[in-house]
């Protein structure tokens, strides 16, 4: 019988495929959108990320979530630092959440309010998919952009306190592993991840009416 990381990821990979794949996220990493598409994603990173680091502190005591919450994967300090060095000083002023957007944060909220187990879905799919894929946003942004280095732009995509980024990672699906949850509460979890993804897809689909390519 498979693992529930391994029910987890083979559940939810036409999604991940799909997010991965979307047009915005292409035209971006192919260097076919300017800087400023960036920053916006990365604006509409920081409402998830709020969503998902606000009640951290609270579920830490959680038996079901408490194991994942992990401080050295907060993401909300580097975005912010990410957006002023896209934005400026006043980058607050000018945030704002698309549609989209907003559905997913409201959705990482709730869950995090009121069901652990769906929090843990959406904790997987952001901070695993950022350790893993998010690599490759950074180093095409680095190039597309100018930006120094793991240097201020895209702090969000470096995680200086996970030494073992492989270590953490099987550490993470062990986490999984050896969630206090009955199949039919893990059958939920599966099913809040599929929504996770199809929400970011969500997101990506906005993004990607905001800016088309000229044809």
């Amino acid at each position: 019988m498979d693992s529930f990381s391994t029910v987890i990821r083979t559940a939810s990979h036409e999604q991940h495929v799909e997010a991965e794949t979307s047009t915005f996220m292409s035209d971006l990493l192919g260097g076919r959108l300017g800087v400023d598409a960036y920053a916006r994603y990365t604006e509409q990173l920081w409402f998830v990320y709020e969503a998902l680091e606000a009640e951290a502190g609270r579920l830490a005591s959680d038996p079901v979530a408490g194991p994942f919450i992990r401080p050295q994967l907060f993401r909300r300090h580097a975005l912010e630092r990410d957006l002023a060095h896209l934005r400026g000083a006043g980058w607050r002023a000018g945030l704002s959440a698309l549609p989209a957007t907003r559905a997913y944060a409201e959705q990482v909220r709730e869950c995090a309010r009121s069901w652990p187990g769906g929090y843990i879905a959406h904790h997987y799919t952001r901070y695993l998919g950022d350790l893993s894929g998010g690599q490759i946003i950074r180093d095409r942004a680095e190039k597309a952009w100018g930006f120094e280095k793991k240097g201020d732009g895209v702090r969000f995509y470096v995680f200086e306190e996970v030494g073992n980024p492989a270590a953490f990672k099987r550490e993470y699906r062990e986490l999984l592993d050896a969630v206090g949850a009955d199949d039919l509460e893990k059958q939920r979890i599966v099913a809040e991840c599929k929504k996770a993804f199809a929400l970011n897809t969500g997101v990506f689909r906005a993004l990607g009416e905001e800016f088309p390519l000229s044809a």
